[in-house]
């Protein structure tokens, strides 16, 4: 048998809410019960209800009083409401339908024709579910760099100024470390672009892998330049945390058909910590300072990580 999403039902009458509990489960459904609308509305907020079948007259709150407060909240998935209701004139069924109904269906109940509406409340459910999944795959898509799979400059852009401010406001240590691959210009004349992209690709790995989960990120700066940004982290820490990145990128072996490939990197580490308090200071400057580290660290022989507190 199909296994269904799970109904709540919501009737004031044990009688009829016993019957339809019976029927429903008959076709295979999973059944919680409530007596009104306040019963109900805990119940939601405490389990994932996909469809609400509720009665219109009821004490407490009534079904149309359910509708209107299910609509005001945020349940982390769409709630579908079937109203039942003995009222059957057109101004009655515009009432249940703007208060947030999405069907109704008029006393006595036909069972066959309550299953019928569930079916395409599923349907309904279903899709907006799909919709809404792909809703969250496009926007990371949309922050995310495409060959490394890491955050881009757009996201960089508009989260760093967020992470500085915070550090600024609440009194906590912020370092950001910019690194490339030492000569990485010569994997790409020597061994082809399509090969320098697997070697970026396993040295992004690498480093992904070694942050902290979510606290640090990886952003794509361009080119082969990424920043790594260490929430909570001093400047001590955050040298600790680049040299053993190098260690770990000089250990990377990218097999291809043209031979392995060992490459080492370079990191520019800026922090600000407790003592840097100054309006004047903005996440721009803590980008030059690590840009003028990552500079030094190449220019005193690469494969090394220069840091300096702003």
């Amino acid at each position: 048998m199909k296994k269904h999403l799970e109904i709540l039902l919501v009737e004031d009458s044990q009688t009829q809410a016993l019957k339809f509990k019976l029927m429903l489960e008959n076709h295979g459904y999973h059944v919680a019960m409530a007596k009104n609308g306040l019963e109900a509305m805990n119940m939601l907020l405490n389990r994932q209800v996909s469809i609400v079948i509720t009665d219109w007259m009821m004490p407490e709150m009534d079904g149309s009083e359910l509708c209107q407060a299910i609509r005001r909240h945020d349940f982390g998935n769409y709630v579908y409401i079937i109203l039942l209701t003995a009222k059957d004139s057109k101004n009655d069924i515009i009432e249940g339908l703007e208060a947030g109904a999405d069907d109704y269906l008029t006393k006595p109940v036909d069972d066959a024709e309550l299953i019928a509406r569930l079916m395409t409340a599923e349907r309904i459910i279903t899709l907006e579910s799909s919709l809404k999944q792909r809703n969250k795959e496009i926007a990371l898509l949309s922050i995310t760099d495409p060959l490394t799979r890491v955050f881009n400059r757009g996201y960089l852009n508009e989260n760093l100024p967020k992470a500085f401010k915070r550090a600024q406001r609440y009194y906590t240590p912020l370092s950001i470390m910019i690194t490339d691959i030492d000569h990485f210009k010569k994997v790409n004349d020597q061994f082809g672009h399509q090969i320098g992209d697997m070697v970026l690709k396993s040295f992004v790995d690498c480093l992904s892998r070694a942050l902290r989960k979510d606290l640090d990120w990886m952003a794509r700066y361009g080119g082969e330049e990424f920043i790594i940004v260490l929430p909570e982290t001093a400047l001590s820490g955050a040298k600790a945390a680049a040299e053993r990145f190098r260690r770990l990128v000089s250990e990377i072996k990218t097999e291809t058909d043209q031979g392995v490939i060992q490459i080492t990197a370079s990191f520019g580490i800026a922090a600000v910590g407790n003592e840097s308090r100054s309006e004047n200071l903005t996440a721009d400057h803590l980008i030059s300072a690590a840009d003028q580290s990552l500079y030094r660290a190449k220019e005193s022989g690469r494969n090394r990580t220069i840091g300096t507190l702003l």
